[in-house]
């Protein structure tokens, strides 16, 4: 354990790398998936970044709570249910255990919580109210709406100005042409179930809740009204996110999330991967054919922040490395391991400059390869920095 210099990671409010420095017992939220379609790469590279903070603070001493929600009520997994002729929790069930192994799989930590949108409702009911009360919301058709105009500080977040808000809300579930609506951003609070959807009865009418409401209600309620982390994906960032600490600052006054930190989408060979497109890379059909630590370490060569293009052979230098990892953890002695575990602890509190961390996995195997070096502690040294990656090695050393 090592709590050596600071951790800087991206804050997408600030615009910048920053201190990310924390007490000792952390509270982080990462948006999880709508359960209605298998793990994709870009999932996988999300929920890899998380991790991988996870590991760095528990290394420098901390207690991670991370919790991650599980959205399995809302205007995406409803219509796919009925496309399939599934009840929507079935569907999610489903798509859920497919997630897990996945995420068993590649060695993600698991969260402390995965609260559900539909086991959530009395405490989304609750946080309604509250807004209701601060004179946040107005009621029209059965539906109420966040009023945007009584926060002034709605688009802090993104930084976006209100043409680009209005485009990414029409691109991401917003209703910005809906004349119901008193400004083109307001959102969705509590709505009608359409026929054959799910109903809850609310002081609102009977319906079921808006998107970005489900997630500020588990959040408070699993780890409170200001946390130290929040993530996502960065087609998070607006609406949802945006719409999510507004509407949490309205109701108690504070940021909900101290540090805001969004993770880069992932292309398909130059093209955007997506569902409409059809060109999803799946996590286990990706994993019936390689080793779940070489898609890590292929998924490493990458910033967080930037996002990147996939390539079918990119997996080849996950192979390729974990190969020469594997042989070199057996070797009976090498070089130093301390500079090793110096150097990728430093990457990772360097904005998890992971491609760095995992150069110097390499650097101490080639080493141990070679023969160079007669330090006893090389391969478990190797092990440890190379399980601070999340590169579980410990079944081979000596």
């Amino acid at each position: 354990m090592t709590s050596a210099g600071t951790m800087h990671l991206f804050d997408t409010t600030k615009g910048a790398v920053v201190p990310f420095a924390p007490g000792p017992d952390v509270t982080m939220y990462v948006c999880g998936i709508t359960p209605y379609d298998a793990t994709h790469l870009g999932h996988a590279f999300t929920y890899l970044t998380f991790d991988l903070i996870i590991r760095r603070l528990e290394d420098r001493g901390h207690h991670v709570r991370m919790v991650r929600n599980v959205t399995d009520v809302d205007d995406s997994i409803l219509p796919k249910a009925k496309e399939l002729g599934m009840n929507y929790l079935e569907l999610a069930a489903r798509e859920m255990a497919y997630f897990d192994a996945d995420m068993t799989a590649l060695n993600m930590r698991p969260a402390v919580a995965e609260p559900r949108a539909t086991e959530s409702i009395q405490a989304i009911i609750n946080l309604v109210k509250r807004l209701e009360a601060g004179g946040h919301t107005y009621h029209v058709e059965g539906i109420t709406f966040f009023d945007v105009t009584t926060l002034d500080s709605f688009g802090s977040l993104s930084g976006y100005d209100t043409s680009v808000m209005e485009v990414y809300a029409a691109e991401r579930g917003g209703r910005p042409d809906d004349p119901r609506q008193r400004n083109p951003l307001d959102f969705v609070l509590w709505q009608p179930s359409a026929d054959g959807e799910p109903t809850w009865d609310s002081p609102f009418g009977p319906g079921r809740p808006g998107w970005h409401i489900e997630c500020s209600a588990m959040v408070m309620d699993e780890l409170g009204e200001t946390i130290d982390l929040h993530g996502g994906g960065n087609d998070l960032v607006f609406p949802h996110h945006e719409c999510e600490d507004a509407q949490s600052r309205a109701a108690t006054g504070q940021p909900l999330a101290d540090h805001w930190m969004h993770v880069g989408m992932v292309a398909y060979q130059g093209t955007k991967m997506s569902k409409s497109l059809g060109n999803l890379v799946f996590v286990r059909d990706l994993r019936q054919q390689y080793d779940p630590r070489a898609i890590r370490l292929a998924l490493l060569a990458h910033h967080y922040h930037e996002g990147f293009e996939w390539f079918d052979g990119d997996i080849e230098d996950g192979v390729t490395r974990l190969a020469r990892l594997d042989q070199a953890v057996s070797c009976p002695m090498g070089p130093d391991p301390a500079p090793t575990l110096a150097a990728v602890r430093a990457a990772l509190d360097n904005d998890l400059d992971t491609a760095s961390a995992r150069d110097a996995l390499d650097t101490l195997a080639i080493g141990l390869l070679a023969g160079a070096g007669d330090h006893p502690d090389a391969a478990a040294g190797l092990a440890q920095a190379a399980e601070l990656l999340g590169i579980d090695l410990t079944h081979l050393a000596p």
